[in-house]
């Protein structure tokens, strides 16, 4: 059989192959406690659920629900924007509902690339950034996030023949893995950049509602100007935990979303009507239910910072995210020490290279476990560090 020149170009996703380790250290009788992925272990509201169940049992909910969502789902957006941002969308042309952002992220390189166009990438960064550049024919070029800056790009850095040639660019903030954060005049240097070298700038922005200590992530859409080149991705994966429903958006540049648009009309049928009548429920969550969600999550950020300064892991507190990003200790690689705490002590957790080449000498733990069961895991972490 033959397959596509694609496939081989596209490296293997790190997290399927990690997940057969992990589903060794089960089979060998350890007790896994998964702290690598950053799959909510938190329902959505009620609400939510209730408004997919009354929809779903509507007869007429059933048949192909049109390519650009439900017009009450594009206002929701708008709105939500509007009233979290003080952005001002255009729910016709400036929405486009996405089958989780994943699909979304995806389908724009195929909307927007010719074979040898050029991307820039973070690293460490998100996966599907690279994989779907690669799918499209295109060409990476990586930035580094390094910690003296803050796990932010250093823009200047960037050669200027790469961003002349570069037609895509991708930022993450709050940033997966690092957890790091970016204020608006990081965004507005970044609008600048891309308008000075005709760049489609891409914001992924799916952990913007999940939030410490006060802190308030902003959109780059708020930069005066961004809407003319950049596009900005967010998904109710993590701010409604609704990972598994697929509920995404894309919102911005209304040139770049159409050609989004005609890709998906292309590649799906859209999404479930039950699932986007949740979605305009889950985009009106009350503030006191983000905050008590978030509460929970920071308990276990706590939990998992106290255990790490006791056995000398350094980690910068995060202010947002699902993530704590983490120094291993000298002597170890990251997928070595990595896969020793796996197959001593049954607690995953993610290397720092599964995001890229710059995440060596880093490991990933998340906080979408139970709160016990991440007070187990750090318990077993420190008697690995003890006993090594």
């Amino acid at each position: 059989m033959k397959l596509a020149n694609r496939l081989t170009n596209l490296p293997p996703y790190p997290f399927a192959r990690w997940a057969a380790q992990v589903n060794a250290a089960r089979a060998n009788g350890l007790d896994i406690i998964r702290l690598d992925i950053g799959s909510p272990d938190l329902p959505p509201e009620d609400d939510v659920v209730e408004a997919l169940y009354r929809s779903a049992r509507r007869p007429d909910s059933h048949g192909y629900p049109g390519y650009r969502g439900i017009p009450e789902l594009r206002q929701a957006v708008a709105d939500y924007y509007g009233r979290r941002f003080g952005v001002e969308l255009d729910a016709d042309t400036q929405v486009v509902p996405l089958i989780g952002s994943k699909e979304g992220i995806v389908n724009l390189a195929l909307a927007c690339l010719d074979p040898g166009d050029l991307v820039l990438v973070p690293d460490p960064g998100y996966a599907p950034y690279t994989m779907g550049t690669i799918l499209a024919g295109g060409e990476v070029a990586t930035f580094p996030l390094l910690a003296e800056n803050d796990f932010l790009p250093d823009l200047d850095a960037i050669p200027t023949g790469v961003a002349d040639r570069a037609v895509l660019m991708w930022l993450n903030y709050p940033n997966n893995p690092t957890g790091a954060v970016a204020g608006l005049d990081f965004f507005a240097r970044a609008v600048d950049f891309a308008r000075e070298h005709d760049i489609l700038l891409c914001h992924d922005a799916p952990y913007c509602d999940v939030v410490y200590g006060g802190y308030v992530a902003p959109s780059l859409l708020q930069v005066p100007g961004a809407m003319d080149v950049a596009v900005e991705f967010n998904s109710l994966s993590k701010t409604a935990n609704m990972a598994g429903w697929r509920i995404g958006m894309a919102v911005g540049n209304a040139e770049a979303l159409s050609a989004l648009a005609q890709v998906k009309s292309n590649v799906d049928s859209g999404i479930f009507r039950p699932l986007q009548e949740a979605a305009v429920q889950a985009l009106s969550a009350s503030p006191e239910w983000l905050a008590a969600r978030n509460a929970i999550y920071e308990e276990r950020v706590d939990v998992i910072l106290e255990a790490l300064a006791e056995v000398g892991m350094e980690a910068v507190r995060p202010r947002a995210t699902l993530y704590v990003w983490v120094r291993v200790l000298e002597g170890w690689t990251s997928e070595g020490f990595a896969q020793g705490v796996l197959e001593r002590t049954g607690v995953s957790i993610a290397p720092g290279p599964f995001f890229g080449p710059a995440g060596e000498g880093y490991v990933r733990l998340s906080v979408t476990a139970p709160t016990e069961r991440v007070r187990e895991a750090m318990a077993r972490l420190r008697q690995f560090v003890i006993e090594r």
